[in-house]
């Protein structure tokens, strides 16, 4: 599909810049060239499916369908493959989460939202595509449902409503079921505009994240040796996938800041599985998130939520590493 770009990138920079081929520079200035027009592509091309999908179902309807609706247990599944398919990193899936609590949806089901939608989103199915390949896409997709899934019927069960903050319980106590919104009649051809301009937009958004990712990665990819990463992160360390968790919980970055990065991290010899369990700590579990949901939750369950969200994301980096 990219051949086409493969030989555009070489033409651009070992003829028209003349830069040798063998070079660190070269090899460094060839993958920027190369995985950032592709991931652009990429992007594009599942923001807007992704928008069709968002046109049909929005977020007023799903709120009022789950809060309304007993579902036994598809809840769970519901919300986060929705989560899944919008565009939020963690940061701004809270303001979501805030506005779920407030609709009456059960506080289990609210949390399976909140862990797959920075996970799991078309910026980051665009650039697992492009840099891991379908199969890898699908088995990435499917664990982040999975995680949110259980994930938030773990932290359902464990009965944590009176961890809320004062204000949101006394919001779930006077929660009152909100009357549907009249669905806006438009034609496909009618929202396609409206689509392209949100996809646009999302580019827009996650564009300066994208060129100093892949320029990160870009410069790891030419000029870090081979054999750097293994010291710390192995596949023969059988504790490398909890401490990548650990070393990823103090940073943040949105998937499509990491994503290049973890691919030089596969590249230069870190197992799979590690290499996206350090990138789930990084988009899932981070101090802007933490400070934001200290408006809604105790210090208390913010811990228990990221112990529990810690504890899948190094059971789902130890599955990838063996079926990877």
């Amino acid at each position: 599909m990219f051949d086409w770009l493969q030989d555009l990138s070489d033409w651009l920079i070992y003829s028209v810049f003349t830069i040798a081929q063998s070079s660190k520079l070269g090899d460094a200035l060839h993958f920027f060239v190369y995985d950032t027009i592709k991931i652009l592509i990429l992007l594009f091309l599942i923001t807007t499916v992704m928008g069709i999908v968002n046109s049909y179902f929005p977020v007023d309807k799903i709120r009022n369908y789950l809060s309304r609706n007993k579902l036994f247990g598809l809840e769970y599944l519901f919300a986060s493959t929705f989560g899944a398919i919008t565009p939020f990193c963690s940061c701004s899936s809270v303001p979501l989460f805030i506005g779920f609590v407030k609709g009456g949806i059960p506080l289990g089901v609210t949390f399976a939202f909140l862990i797959t939608s920075p996970l799991v989103n078309e910026v980051a199915i665009a650039l697992f595509i492009g840099m891991f390949g379908l199969k890898a896409t699908l088995i990435y997709v499917s664990s982040g449902i999975i995680l949110g899934m259980f994930g938030g019927f773990i932290l359902g069960k464990l009965k944590l409503e009176k961890y809320l903050s004062p204000w949101v319980q006394g919001v779930l106590a006077n929660a009152s079921k909100e009357d549907d919104l009249e669905e806006e009649k438009q034609t496909f051809s009618q929202r396609l505009p409206f689509i392209f301009k949100e996809a646009l937009s999302i580019i827009k958004g996650v564009f300066w994240y994208i060129i100093i990712g892949i320029g990160i990665g870009a410069m790891m990819h030419g000029f870090i040796p081979t054999g750097f990463f293994e010291n710390y992160i192995s596949k023969d360390n059988p504790f490398a996938v909890p401490i990548a968790v650990i070393l990823g919980v103090p940073m943040y970055s949105n998937a499509a800041g990491v994503l290049p990065i973890i691919q030089v991290f596969v590249q230069k010899g870190i197992p799979i599985g590690t290499a996206i369990a350090f990138m789930m700590a990084v988009v899932g579990l981070s101090i802007p998130e933490a400070t934001m949901l200290k408006k809604v939750m105790t210090w208390k369950l913010i811990a228990i939520f990221f112990g529990v969200v810690a504890f899948f994301i190094i059971l789902s980096g130890y599955m990838f590493n063996l079926i990877l």
